[in-house]
């Protein structure tokens, strides 16, 4: 997908936790799944920050603060958020928030109760710290998608709204750059007030 360079430039964090992948036992595939999502789903051009990490409490916390320090509007987890022992990420956001964000893990597990009645074990989370909005997903590119994007039937109608729906006006508010998603792929929602008028280039 083509960014619009008349667009603010918005630098997004993306951050995989897992002990294998991060080990080499096996690829990781969160990291790709979130970058090709968020290429698809905005029109503003993207600087990634991606990092690979075990599932070290003090380590995730630290690179969560080193991303939002380095300027990321949006700081995106994935793996780390089930019951096991080692599952340490939700901890590891929650010590160096300013603010939680209840409703964002509420939806979450909305969404992927739709699939499997487990989603109740899992525990991600969302905050802001200082002008940044970070977010727990889950581990799996199809949970990814479904969490972010929401669900649709076979019409292509909503039957559950992502997350990522919510996110761009959050980013407004917290003072960060202005997400222009592309509506056919995730429409975000605004306040009338809030929506700045955009044509995309031909």
């Amino acid at each position: 997908m083509n960014a619009d360079p008349s667009l603010d430039t918005v630098r997004i964090g993306i951050v995989s936790v897992s002990d294998r992948a991060s080990s080499g036992t096996y690829e990781d595939k969160g990291l790709p799944a979130l970058r090709e999502w968020l290429q698809q789903a905005l029109h503003n051009p993207l600087a990634f920050e991606a990092r690979l990490i075990p599932d070290e409490q003090a380590l995730i916390s630290q690179t969560l603060i080193e991303l939002v320090d380095a300027g990321c509007s949006l700081v995106l987890t994935t793996g780390g958020t089930g019951p096991a022992k080692r599952d340490v990420t939700p901890e590891a956001t929650l010590a160096i928030a300013d603010k939680e964000m209840p409703g964002l893990g509420e939806q979450m597990r909305q969404i992927s109760l739709r699939f499997v009645p487990t989603a109740i074990l899992s525990r991600q989370v969302a905050v802001i710290r200082a002008n940044s909005l970070l977010i727990n997903l889950p581990g799996q590119p199809k949970s990814i998608t479904e969490t972010l994007g929401g669900l649709k039937d076979a019409q292509g109608a909503s039957l559950v709204d992502g997350i990522f729906a919510a996110v761009p006006y959050c980013i407004d508010l917290i003072g960060g750059p202005y997400m222009q998603t592309r509506d056919a792929f995730c429409i975000a929602f605004r306040p009338k007030t809030a929506v700045r008028a955009y044509t995309p280039p031909v």
